[in-house]
């Protein structure tokens, strides 16, 4: 797993330089597996709960990394 704030400062880096909350709210929802059928991100922490899906850490506060899912795309 990898800090998810690492992560966000890739992609903004290289291929999105614009705001950080954007990138970092596309990637919570694909990490909640009550968002999408097959999640594209597993996660650790807080990533928001289905009654209140905006409840997700700050991403200082959470690890992430490809699924297996993720990986049969790619």
């Amino acid at each position: 797993f990898k800090n998810s704030a690492r992560t966000v400062g890739d992609v903004l880096g290289k291929y999105h330089p614009h705001g950080d909350s954007a990138c970092y709210e596309a990637m919570v929802l694909m990490a909640q597996p009550f968002s999408y059928r097959y999640p594209l991100v597993d996660g650790q922490g807080n990533w928001g709960a289905p009654d209140d899906p905006k409840s997700f850490a700050a991403m200082r506060y959470t690890e992430s990394r490809l699924s297996k899912y993720a990986g049969l795309l790619l």
